[in-house]
C-alpha cells in the first residue's frame, strides 16, 4: 500500500482483489456506485455495493433478436459484452417530473422537484459507451440551451471505464471508431488482464481515488498484453459496417424499395430506441392526482416510431412503419452529423440484439450500398 497517488495519464496496476478498494474510496467521497449486475435473465446496471454485486465469471451471446446469459470457464470481472440499459437512464431518467402546482386556499402553489442530485460513479463504462456519453454531451449541453438536470447529474458523475476485450455478437464498434479502447472523458480506466487490473488515470479525483491502494507502475509486459488483447476484440467484432459516404449514401436514397422491406418486419415496438444510448426523443405530460388538487409536469422517453410522435397540427407527417424507419436510421447516421457534427451510432449493437424481429441496421445500411441506388 502507498499513500501517495499516481501521475496523470500514468498506467498502473493493482490485483484483482482492490478494485475493491476502489469501490470504498468512492464511495468514502461521496459517490453511489451503479454497475454491472445479474437481474431480469440479463446483465443489467443497477445500484450495487461491491465487488460481490459484480456478474464475475457471467458472460452473453448476443445475436439479432438473441440474447442469453452464459457461464464462462474463468472469473472473469469484465466478461461480457453491454446489456439492454445503458448510462443514459441515470443521466437523463426515463421519467422527471419537471414541477408540480398545488391548489391551497384558492391559490395555486407552483413547486419544482425536491430531491437532490444524486453523484453517481459509473462501473464499467465500455468504450463505445464513453462515446456514447460524449454524444449527449453535444446534445443537452452543446448549444446555447443546456438541459440543467442533465447537467447537474453529468457534473457530479465519476466514470470507471473499461477496455473491451469481449465484443458481442452484435458490436460494430470498430467500424464505428469508437472502441473498442476507450476514449477520453474518464476518471480512471480498467484493462482486465489474467491476474491484475492494468489501470490508466484519466483525472485529478481519479488520481485520488488510487492513493492509498497497492498499485505499482505497469509493466512492459502487462502494457503489450492489454494492447493485443484490444486488438484482437477489433478482430473479433460480430458486425461490421462500411462507413464511408454513409450520410449521402442515405439522402441519395430516401426512396430505396429496402425501406418497404424493412417495414414489413419492424413492429414499430420503440425497442430499438429504448434500448439506444444515445436516442434522446421525449414528451412532456401533465398527470394530476385523483383529487384534481395537485398536477405535475412529467418528462418521459418517446420514441420516433410512435405513431404519436410524428403528429403535428393538420396531421401525421410518418404515417406509415417505413417513414418512420426511414427516419431513425438517416437521423441516427446522417443528420444527427448535421446537427450535432458526430454520428448518432456508436456501434454497440444493442439496437440489433433487442430488436423482436431481429433487424440489423448493418445489415439495412449494407443492402442499400450493395443495391445501389434506385
Amino acid at each position: 500500500m502507498t499513500d501517495t497517488a499516481p501521475m496523470l495519464g500514468a498506467y498502473v496496476s493493482i490485483p484483482k482483489e482492490d478494485l475493491q478498494g476502489i469501490f470504498d474510496a468512492l464511495r468514502r467521497m461521496g459517490y453511489t456506485l451503479v454497475g454491472p449486475t445479474l437481474g431480469e435473465g440479463a446483465i443489467i446496471y443497477d445500484e450495487i455495493e461491491g465487488v460481490d454485486d459484480l456478474p464475475i465469471g457471467w458472460g452473453d451471446e448476443q445475436e439479432a433478436g438473441t440474447y442469453r446469459l452464459r457461464r464462462r470457464d474463468d472469473g472473469a470481472y469484465f466478461g461480457y459484452a453491454v446489456g439492454p440499459h445503458s448510462w443514459k437512464k441515470y443521466l437523463y431518467p426515463p421519467v422527471m417530473t419537471l414541477f408540480s402546482v398545488e391548489r391551497r386556499n384558492g391559490t395555486f402553489k407552483l413547486a419544482a422537484p425536491s430531491e437532490e442530485t444524486p453523484r453517481y460513479a459509473f462501473i464499467g463504462v465500455r468504450a463505445c459507451e464513453l462515446q456514447a456519453i460524449a454524444v449527449q454531451d453535444r446534445v443537452f449541453l452543446g448549444g446555447p440551451y443546456q438541459e440543467p438536470h442533465y447537467k447537474a447529474r453529468r457534473q457530479g458523475a465519476f466514470i470507471l471505464a473499461v477496455n473491451c476485450t469481449e465484443p458481442g455478437g452484435t458490436c460494430f464498434c470498430a467500424s464505428m471508431r469508437t472502441g473498442p479502447r476507450v476514449g477520453p472523458g474518464f476518471d480512471l480506466a480498467l484493462t482486465e488482464l489474467e491476474e491484475v487490473f492494468l489501470v490508466e488515470v484519466g483525472s485529478e479525483v481519479g488520481r485520488q481515488v488510487l492513493a492509498g491502494l497497492d498499485w505499482r507502475p505497469a509493466g512492459a509486459f502487462e502494457l503489450q498484453a492489454a494492447r493485443q488483447a484490444m486488438a484482437e476484440a477489433e478482430q473479433r467484432m460480430g458486425r461490421r459496417m462500411e462507413t464511408s459516404d454513409l450520410p449521402n449514401l442515405l439522402y441519395q436514397n430516401l426512396e430505396h424499395p429496402r425501406w418497404d422491406e424493412v417495414a414489413q418486419r419492424c413492429l414499430s415496438c420503440t425497442n430499438c430506441t429504448q434500448v439506444c444510448p444515445t436516442c434522446f426523443c421525449s414528451d412532456v405530460v401533465e398527470v394530476s392526482d385523483l383529487t384534481g388538487q395537485k398536477t405535475g409536469r412529467v418528462r418521459v422517453w418517446d420514441s420516433c416510431f410512435s405513431l404519436e410522435f410524428s403528429h403535428v397540427h393538420g396531421g401525421n407527417i410518418r404515417p406509415a412503419t417505413r417513414s418512420r424507419y426511414r427516419q431513425w436510421l438517416t437521423h441516427k447516421l446522417a443528420s444527427w452529423i448535421d446537427q450535432f457534427g458526430v454520428s448518432g451510432c456508436v456501434g454497440c449493437g444493442r439496437c440489433i440484439t433487442w430488436c423482436p424481429v431481429g433487424i440489423d441496421i448493418t445489415e439495412e445500411v449494407n443492402a442499400i450500398r450493395t443495391e445501389g441506388a434506385k
